[in-house]
């Protein structure tokens, strides 16, 4: 039996003899720990059943069911934070960025206001912020907001990567290599992070580093289809044209599975504009 395993086991014990608020805490960050995010959903409804009005618990599983992807329960279980506690950071910051996904940049920015107003400080919130100004195609605010984020938490791996991508869609290459190469160091087994180095690298015509970073996304996540597409242009624009081909062959085999399929609009309209030009070379 595991450290963890053990805590689990004590935790669920005292909640038997008595009923904590701390308790349920813990015991749902054990089973988060353990990857067990429906034993911590199960935990924390059990626990809101005996603490209705407890603003730290209501918000913890309204954000467990974003996380998870239970949209319309986040934001009831957020709601009745926020009806307890009108100025919960976290429960604002998470019901705006439910609003922030679904595209409605206006109304998020807004809510990250009064979050301002509570806690200016918040690395979450001004990662976020960035994040809508991005939507907003604002990508000087973005970076503004984000390097606000960056210097709250420098350590923040998601804050360095979105930098990274920032500076990417403004080429600024040399910028965008340092941000994620910082965020490669604090998440090393992350295949996006070393996709976007390659295409990073790819701009900066170091092709040798490039393809490395390719096979290393690959080596993290051979399932990750956009590394593919990315890598056959790489070597499409590095002259090796049946590389390319080959890459892309990949890519549509690994796409054309619905768990990996890309979804994103914008990214598909992308790829049908390029690969044209690719697989003419076969």
């Amino acid at each position: 039996m595991t450290d963890n395993e053990l805590c689990i086991r004590f935790f669920y014990k005292s909640i038997h003899i008595q009923q904590s608020e701390h308790a349920y805490i813990q015991l749902s960050k054990l089973h988060i720990l353990q990857d067990d995010k429906d034993g911590a959903i199960s935990v924390l409804l059990k626990s809101v059943e005996h603490f209705p009005e407890n603003t730290k618990l209501l918000t913890a599983l309204g954000l467990l069911y974003l996380n998870a992807g239970e949209i319309q329960k986040a934001f009831e279980y957020l709601g009745n934070a926020m009806t307890y506690d009108s100025e919960n950071i976290d429960a604002i910051i998470g019901l705006a960025s439910i609003m922030q996904d679904h595209g409605d940049y206006d109304v998020a920015l807004t809510k990250y206001r009064v979050a301002a107003s509570i806690s200016p400080e918040s690395n979450t919130l001004w990662n976020n912020i960035g994040l809508c100004f991005h939507g907003k195609k604002k990508l000087v605010a973005a970076i503004s907001c984000l390097k606000r984020a960056y210097y709250f938490a420098p350590f923040e791996w998601k804050t360095a990567y979105n930098l990274g991508l920032m500076h990417l869609n403004m080429n600024q290459y040399a910028s965008a290599a340092h941000f994620l190469s910082a965020a490669i160091n604090r998440r090393p087994k992350y295949a996006p992070l070393y996709m976007l180095m390659g295409i990073t690298l790819m701009h900066l015509e170091d092709y040798n580093n490039s393809k490395e970073a390719f096979e290393s996304a690959i080596a993290c996540n051979p399932e990750y289809a956009l590394t593919y597409f990315n890598y056959a242009v790489m070597l499409y624009n590095e002259g090796k044209k049946s590389g390319a081909v080959a890459k892309y062959t990949i890519f549509e085999e690994v796409n054309g599975k619905e768990a990996n399929k890309i979804k994103d609009r914008e990214m598909i309209a992308a790829i049908e504009r390029i690969a044209p030009a690719i697989v003419s070379e076969s």
